[in-house]
């Protein structure tokens, strides 16, 4: 139990962070002033100045807050720092690059996990083995057994076994040529793919091509270097990002239901159950969250960085700042669905823990 509240601590903390990095360091690299700079929340700790900023580090260690000089007009003015350092006062491209800064921070971090994570323990792939057979499916129909494994498809070479679902995927239910490895021989047989109905990780109704057969789930590690495994884990990620950007839509659009929503509770507990099956685990889910967090920041709501792009953008393109009664009424408005999603998050995590 311990184990979990201090691995949640530190993943949540270290993510928020990290964000906050991100805007500390394109700020400062564009000349712009960073009062402070606190690493935690809450009553501080200690501090120490350096050049004009105060360091700290307080009592509540979940995440951090960078505050910028001059993020208004209306603030007060600070005398050590001078005009030209005011956020308010640089043109909407540079307050956009400091802005997107944290959510693209988050996105680097999930990066680096999953560079790591290649680099040190290879990447899987299941082999291209045949575990079992449908019954009356084209592959029973066509001879092929459990325990083949399938080394060409349409003249294709087949290494994993999601090459050969792929071709299968794109046969358009045409006849496919197999060979498989059988007792050290190779035979080939003729398999015509099936239209069938299945569900996809939406819960949506698709139809592709089937031919029946299931992995026997055999994996082999393949070693990756520095390199390819930078490679292989900016794949991740971005693969990642793509399907957390379907999920939003089609929760948008209603195909995945409102219940499905979680919240703080379930992110406590996701990372508590992953904790307990090892550190892999809870760094490849700490990615994740890290893409789910930078997206959600750039969601077009005025109180998330997402907003603030869109309000910069505008007055970029215009020349002028969007008025502050139009500001204030979009504001309102945000805040009040993020404070009913939120609301929504944590009933719907209540009504799994009590369910």
């Amino acid at each position: 139990m311990f184990e979990s509240v201090i691995a949640i601590i530190l993943v949540l903390g270290a993510l928020i962070f990290f964000h906050e990095l991100g805007h500390f360091l394109v700020a400062r690299l564009l000349g712009i002033g960073v009062s402070t700079f606190s690493l935690g929340f809450g009553p501080k700790l200690f501090s120490f100045m350096s050049g004009k900023t105060e360091y700290r580090l307080s009592a509540v260690p979940l995440g951090g807050y960078v505050s910028l000089v001059g993020e208004s007009e209306g603030k007060e003015i600070q005398d050590e720092f001078t005009p030209d350092e005011y956020f308010s006062r640089r043109p909407p491209w540079q307050r956009i690059m400091v802005v997107a800064a944290g959510p693209v921070f988050n996105f680097v971090l999930a990066w680096f996990i999953y560079w790591g994570l290649f680099w040190a323990n290879g990447q899987m792939e299941l082999i291209a083995e045949i575990g079992q057979v449908a019954d009356d499916s084209p592959a029973y129909e066509a001879g092929l057994m459990p325990g083949d494994r399938v080394v060409e498809v349409n003249g294709r070479e087949i290494t994993y076994w999601d090459d050969m679902v792929l071709i299968i995927q794109q046969s358009n239910g045409q006849p496919l040529d197999f060979k498989v490895l059988r007792n050290s021989n190779v035979l080939g047989f003729v398999v015509i793919p099936e239209m069938a109905t299945r569900q996809n990780i939406f819960g949506e109704e698709i139809v592709t091509p089937q031919v029946g057969v299931i992995a026997s789930g055999e994996t082999v590690s393949i070693e990756l270097g520095m390199f390819s495994a930078a490679a292989e884990g900016a794949a991740q990620t971005w693969m990642l990002m793509k399907l957390t950007v379907q999920g939003i839509i089609k929760l948008i659009e209603r195909i995945i239901p409102l219940d499905n929503i979680g919240g703080p509770i379930m992110i406590a507990q996701l990372v508590s159950e992953q904790t307990q099956e090892g550190l892999i685990n809870l760094l490849a889910l700490t990615a994740l969250i890290s893409i789910n967090l930078g997206l959600i920041n750039l969601l077009p709501i005025p109180v998330l960085d997402g907003g603030h792009i869109v309000f910069y953008t505008v007055e970029m393109i215009t020349g002028k700042p969007l008025n502050d009664r139009m500001k204030q009424v979009a504001t309102t408005i945000s805040i009040s669905l993020l404070l009913a999603l939120m609301a929504l998050a944590i009933f719907n995590d209540l009504w799994r823990i009590f369910r």
